[in-house]
């Protein structure tokens, strides 16, 4: 896939606000600090005007973002968790909006999840790739930053991720936003999701 046209089309505070369209979408999920943003920029190819705002502060994101690409489809962007800085209240109206959308919304065609290749996947990792897996919803598993580890352990991260998350060595896929690795591959990912709307239409 090559991308062509990014527009911000709109976000989400609120379960059950409607959506800016009805495309096909990808939504893409992971802890507040695991480079989220630094990705969708690198894969949108927005590097020098960002279109998903990086913050030095975790948990910025807190509605569903939603940014349409081609004309085609919609990269949802869902709230961060784990170290935002909010109350108890906050996070749960998070939680609920995200899970209410993941259940409820029939144009969601896969979610990308990502995690810190730097570290174990956590207990909210796995709950949340159990959480598709329960829905049935096609999920891949990114993991970031990985020019920041040798070669060898760029092998042990991928094997600790397919054994902790109980998941198939192809849902697994290396990205680095400072070395443009798994770039590529992720969109080609995202064209496959795409695609099954357009050959059913």
């Amino acid at each position: 896939m090559e991308v062509r046209t990014v527009e911000f089309a709109g976000s989400l505070f609120e379960a059950g606000a409607p959506l800016p369209g009805d495309l096909p979408q990808v939504a893409f999920s992971g802890r507040s600090n695991v480079g989220k943003s630094s990705l969708i920029n690198v894969l949108l190819r927005r590097t020098r005007k960002k279109i998903a705002r990086v913050s030095a502060t975790p948990g910025k994101t807190r509605s569903l973002n939603f940014y349409l690409v081609n004309d085609r489809f919609f990269l949802v962007d869902l709230p961060g968790f784990g170290f935002a800085k909010v109350s108890s209240r906050i996070r749960q109206s998070w939680k609920t909006l995200v899970e209410e959308y993941l259940l409820g919304e029939p144009k969601l065609r896969g979610v990308v999840h990502l995690v810190d290749s730097r570290h174990d996947p956590t207990a909210t990792d796995l709950e949340m790739v159990e959480f598709l897996a329960a829905k049935g919803l096609p999920t891949l598993v990114v993991l970031t930053k990985m020019d920041k580890l040798k070669r060898m352990a760029r092998e042990e991260a991928s094997a600790t991720a397919v054994e902790q998350l109980k998941i198939d060595e192809d849902q697994v896929l290396a990205f680095s936003s400072k070395t443009g690795q798994g770039r590529e591959e992720l969109l080609a990912a995202l064209d496959d999701l795409i695609s099954t709307d357009e050959i059913e239409l």
